[in-house]
């Protein structure tokens, strides 16, 4: 295949865990960031020019540490070529540091882009095994870039993607407060180990997780978001989680979990009650003196995409 000078790389937002789904299920938001490489010569002593819009724009680097320019000659390490001088152009619509997969959407999109320029070196299985290898885990990276809401799991081979149906009767709300939660703080607060039951509870709800998804059952849904591994430790480090929680049930909520690592708290709900668990999510944090934005999204079934200009 032959090179090209420029593409645009839109990839969604996504939300991992799910409750029960700790580091193994994630799902694709209606929440996107876009991504714009030229191939170009800027000028003999410089290979990278990044420009950046939204509204964090000041916080993203824009040299060679930036996270989408680190995929991107990750890529080119990978097929022993010399990363080529580029122009990367970010528009931010995905909230960093929230749990909402900021750091996924950087990856896949700096491997589709690399990819794309190089004529589609690698399948999509080869980058989506590389996204895997430089994130360090697949539930964000995969949906990121597939798609939909999948189960991740290894095999004696590698991974195994399994698509999870959703139904369309299932709405999520996302809220996003307006303070941060680095992941690894979110997981130096965890246990090294658990016991037997909360091990066989998690099993237990995960696989009701998932026919409460595909078939939109209320009563199903409503234990299935029950976690014992993970949200129990780090509820504690979102203010008022409990208040939330309580607001969006008495809204209409089936649940509420915290979405990634957090602090952004995801409630699963209908398309008659979406609005008014919006409103009381948002409100009850406001009540606590806590700005927060909240989106009522959809799944996102089509994951990266990329747009050839030239």
């Amino acid at each position: 295949m032959s090179v090209v000078s420029s593409v645009s790389v839109i990839v969604p937002a996504t939300t991992a865990n799910l409750g029960p789904g700790f580091d193994c299920i994630g799902a694709a938001l209606t929440l996107y960031n876009e991504l714009k490489f030229i191939r170009e010569e800027i000028n003999p002593n410089q290979k990278l020019v990044i420009t950046v819009t939204g509204t964090e724009a000041a916080r993203v680097a824009t040299d060679e540490s930036n996270l989408v320019y680190q995929a991107f000659t990750k890529f080119f390490q990978h097929i022993q070529q010399t990363p080529p001088s580029v122009k990367i152009e970010i528009k931010l619509g995905v909230p960093l540091a929230r749990g909402l997969g900021s750091s996924a959407t950087a990856i896949v999109g700096g491997l589709i882009g690399a990819n794309v320029l190089t004529g589609e070196i690698l399948t999509p299985a080869q980058i989506m095994e590389l996204a895997i290898q430089i994130e360090g885990h697949p539930d964000n990276v995969v949906p990121a870039l597939l798609g939909g809401c999948r189960l991740a799991a290894t095999s004696d081979t590698g991974w195994e993607i399994c698509d999870i149906p959703w139904s369309n009767d299932v709405v999520p709300v996302v809220a996003i407060p307006d303070f941060e939660l680095s992941t690894s703080e979110a997981r130096r607060v965890l246990p090294t180990e658990v016991s037997r039951g909360d091990a066989i509870f998690n099993t237990a709800h995960l696989g009701l997780l998932l026919r409460g998804l595909e078939t939109g059952n209320q009563n199903w849904l409503r234990a299935a978001l029950q976690d014992k591994l993970h949200q129990p430790y780090r509820k504690n480090l979102i203010d008022h989680y409990d208040a939330v929680n309580a607001a969006a049930l008495s809204a209409g909520a089936y649940g509420m979990v915290i979405s990634g690592a957090g602090p952004t708290l995801l409630a699963l709900t209908n398309t008659a009650n979406s609005q008014a668990v919006a409103t009381a999510m948002v409100s009850e944090w406001e009540n606590k003196g806590i700005k927060a934005q909240v989106k009522t999204l959809q799944i996102d079934n089509r994951g990266a995409r990329s747009v050839v200009q030239g």
